[in-house]
């Protein structure tokens, strides 16, 4: 019998048809609310999108965690992104305009990532904004981007369950990542599962379609855990882990916690040689923080590593590296924030205007062969179609790919 959960969502303006759209219990985040319901409550001026293309330029936020226990898997992503920007700049840039970055903190603090999105789409009346890597902080600029017209990519894979306007996902979604990574786990690895997560809205809501996916596929959840961001103590869910005895543990921890959630493993036997550990938050990028003898043997599923061969690929790995130095590793996200710039430079030159509806309007149906190879904006959703990839960590810290699905059409709203 098919399992249905209920979700809650952010409602969109236009849904696709025969999308199932349910109610889901929000996890609070009563300080963030209530800072971003100040935010919106206060005096709005029109937003000028000519200010943004003064000079012969045109203005481009860049809005992530520089600092704070998000910051080690977001600081990248800027590095990525302006990279993108460097190398449009060099070939004419955007129909003829260069392109200024304007970049904020968002401190891994949500309310912080409200304030400085108002800040950007208001004073530095930006065109659009590269940003976010939190399905919180996502959350809290959303109200800020569609009260004030604004434009932003999000370049972060995340639990779906959400369409605006104003917001260009170009990261997975759950159908093409915890669904696709549940669905080959169940089938290749075993049947019982430990969920593991930070406490926010990403893992909370992704573990809940995950256990929704075990149930229909005739598995069971043994147990799961939760903690907050930044959290750095293990040791009492590894008890419960060992105790539990899953063929799998699915791993929804976020940033800074995974060094000490991954060395604590170790140091309790707990490997990638003698355990199924699937992490949906770790790319390469994340393994040189936390230490890739920590992590080798344990499987990661994202839409982008590093390893893949194809040109596009080749020449971003290799630029990046020339720019940053060569020790430095590119990942999933830093991927799709490299595209997202890429993407919105083929939109405006599509529409021939950096207005924000004639933007979306031109990103349906657009192509890119980026480092992920082949993608496409869905015609009317926001999302990417996007490739499902499965990989085990190796002692250099990259990905050894062993499962790649098809391009899968987003479906941010699932029947489940």
């Amino acid at each position: 019998m098919r399992s249905k959960v209920q979700f809650e969502q952010h409602r969109p303006i236009h849904r696709e048809r025969g999308s199932d759209v349910s109610n889901i219990n929000r996890r609070n985040f009563i300080k963030t609310s209530g800072a971003v319901a100040a935010a919106a409550a206060l005096p709005l001026s029109m937003f000028d999108i000519g200010a943004a293309r003064a000079a012969g330029t045109v203005k481009v936020g860049i809005l992530h965690s520089l600092t704070g226990t998000i910051a080690i898997a977001e600081k990248s992503v800027v590095d990525a992104e302006m990279l993108a920007i460097e190398e449009i700049n060099k070939a004419g840039g955007v129909m003829g305009m260069k392109i200024e970055a304007v970049v904020e903190d968002g401190a891994s603090d949500w309310p912080t990532f409200a304030e400085k999105a108002r800040k950007l789409l208001e004073k530095d009346k930006v065109a659009a904004v590269m940003g976010c890597y939190t399905s919180a902080s996502r959350k809290a600029v959303l109200p800020v981007f569609e009260k004030l017209k604004g434009l932003l990519y999000y370049p972060t894979y995340y639990e779906g369950l959400e369409q605006s306007p104003n917001i260009m996902y170009t990261a997975q979604e759950a159908t093409q990542s915890v669904i696709a990574a549940v669905e080959w786990l169940m089938k290749n690895k075993g049947k019982s599962f430990y969920l593991i997560g930070s406490d926010y809205i990403w893992p909370r809501t992704t573990i809940k379609i995950a256990k929704a996916t075990i149930a229909k596929a005739g598995g069971k959840t043994v147990g799961e855990g939760y903690y907050p961001l930044g959290h750095i103590e293990f040791s009492s869910e590894i008890n419960k882990i060992k105790a539990a005895k899953p063929d799998v543990i699915l791993n929804c921890v976020v940033g800074g916690s995974n060094v000490a959630f991954f060395k604590q493993l170790s140091a309790a036997g707990i490997t990638g040689k003698n355990q199924t550990i699937l992490s949906l938050a770790v790319s390469e990028e994340e393994v040189s923080g936390i230490g890739a003898d920590n992590t080798v043997g344990t499987l990661t599923c994202m839409g982008y590593f590093q390893s893949l061969k194809n040109p596009a690929n080749d020449k971003f790995v290799k630029a990046f590296k020339a720019k940053y130095g060569a020790d430095r590793v590119t990942g999933d996200t830093l991927a799709c924030g490299y595209t997202s710039v890429y993407l919105w430079k083929m939109a405006v030159e599509k529409a021939g205007s950096t207005d924000v509806e004639k933007v979306v309007a031109a990103s349906s149906n657009l192509e890119f062969d980026g480092p992920e190879g082949k993608i496409k904006f869905h015609a009317s959703n926001h999302h990417l179609w996007k490739h499902a990839r499965i990989g085990v960590f190796k002692a250099d810290g990259q990905v050894d790919m062993i499962y790649e699905s098809p391009l899968i059409e987003p479906n941010p709203f699932p029947k489940l």
